[in-house]
């Protein structure tokens, strides 16, 4: 069980039975911590398998944006973007904190609309391309 919650971490980041996860710089133990996954889903390893969903794990400012810049013209315009940065209790060297991730993707068209605990080190920011821009 990931997080405080008790919400086991595949229902909190929305994963859905028979989906698509693309999981960018993922931890070693990241399918562990989505456990139990509902029937069928799958992990990518490309955008152009059409995920419906992506999970970033960063922690540099410079590679979020260009993620982030990649990812907005590349996926469909309802699939759910969850930034992952390190938490500052983690002790992990970031140049990341939430409003980071605002600050970069807002201007892009995103939108943040749930944060979640992923585990110890990592926190999560739900981004969805605004409706006007889909």
């Amino acid at each position: 069980m990931a997080g405080y919650s008790g919400t086991p971490l595949a229902r909190k980041l929305g994963i859905k039975e028979g989906g698509k996860v693309l999981a960018i710089n993922p931890p070693r133990d990241y399918k562990k911590l989505l456990a139990p996954l509902p029937d069928g889903v799958r992990f990518v390893k490309t955008v152009s398998e059409t995920p419906d969903l992506v999970h970033l794990f960063t922690a540099r400012r410079a590679e979020l944006q260009r993620t982030l810049t990649h990812l907005r013209s590349r996926i469909k315009p309802d699939v759910a973007v969850w930034v992952s940065w390190p938490k500052r209790a983690a002790k992990v060297p970031t140049d990341i904190i939430e409003d980071t991730i605002r600050a970069v993707a807002i201007p892009m068209g995103y939108v943040d609309i749930k944060v979640a605990a992923v585990d110890e080190t990592w926190s999560a920011l739900k981004l969805v391309i605004q409706k006007a821009l889909r």
